[in-house]
């Protein structure tokens, strides 16, 4: 029989054929192929090579399809990959913010509605504000002012690393329990 360059090794009474890193003993297996399959297979491959026909694409396969570890291998190096990847996008999100002019951001950006930018302009133009009284400029309740605020402190510490409002519990000229404008990167009028 032709064994197209496939060693033949016999131990122990056991004839067992390597191939590459596959060495043991033969196994019969069968398979169901669609009948074009088959008959194109009868014209092409020589009645006795097709048992090595078939051998060699099962192995040639197996060689393609990475094995289960080598998966969680490649699964643990992706997840090493994304954390690494988080660090540096932090990284460069801090030295942006270094690069930064002072007075360059401007916080409307962060503004999703008009409630929002009457927050801003408020905010920016006495460059701070109680709870109380920005509920009261707007003619809404203190709990929508805190949750706008939040939300734009929120937005602009995720995009610029640092946020352009700022909540400050301590008394700081002459208010206390304030939110500021942070003068270090937002656009103020003079």
């Amino acid at each position: 029989m032709n064994w197209r360059g496939k060693r033949i090794i016999k131990e122990e009474g056991v004839y067992a054929f390597s191939w590459g890193a596959f060495v043991g003993e033969l196994r019969a297996i069968s398979a169901k192929i669609p009948e074009e399959v088959y008959k194109e297979m009868l014209l092409r491959v020589p009645e006795g090579d097709r048992s090595d026909f078939v051998r060699d694409a099962i192995l040639e396969k197996l060689q393609k399809t990475p094995k289960p570890d080598k998966i969680l291998e490649i699964e643990q190096r992706l997840n090493q990959m994304w954390k690494e990847f988080a660090e540096i996008k932090k990284y460069l999100s801090d030295l942006e913010l270094l690069t930064y002019d002072r007075g360059k951001v401007n916080p409307h950006t962060f503004c999703l509605d008009e409630l929002d930018h009457k927050l801003v302009d408020f905010l920016t133009h006495y460059r701070g504000a109680t709870t109380p009284e920005l509920a009261e400029y707007l003619k809404t309740n203190r709990w929508m002012v805190l949750n706008r605020l939040r939300r734009i402190q929120k937005a602009s510490r995720k995009q610029l690393g640092k946020s352009v409002i700022d909540y400050y519990a301590g008394e700081r000229t002459g208010k206390k329990k304030a939110w500021w404008v942070n003068e270090e990167l937002v656009e103020t009028q003079t």
